[in-house]
């Protein structure tokens, strides 16, 4: 599992604190919103930066951050396509 940073882009105002507050994932966009310095909309928080992410999730004024548990790529199972019964066959 990993800690993941999410924004949720319906209360975002674009006022750029948590950018100041985590430069190391976040940059911003030309009117201020952030983005990803990776470009995941979702990106992953290292260890040595919990704390900050914690604090920006916290000061966020449009209480627009939040930090979620999500498992890493090689941890999701694979999931197989199966066919799905035919329930109106005409015979």
């Amino acid at each position: 599992m990993s800690t993941r940073l999410a924004i949720d882009w319906t209360r975002c105002e674009g006022r750029g604190l948590c950018h100041e507050l985590l430069p190391e994932l976040l940059t911003a966009d030309d009117w201020g919103y952030p983005l990803s310095r990776n470009g995941d909309p979702s990106p992953r928080v290292p260890s040595p930066l919990r704390e900050h992410a914690e604090q920006a999730v916290l000061d966020c004024p449009r209480l627009a951050l939040r930090l979620i548990d999500a498992p890493d790529a090689q941890e999701v199972p694979q999931r197989r396509v199966m066919d799905a019964p035919a329930r109106h066959a005409r015979r």
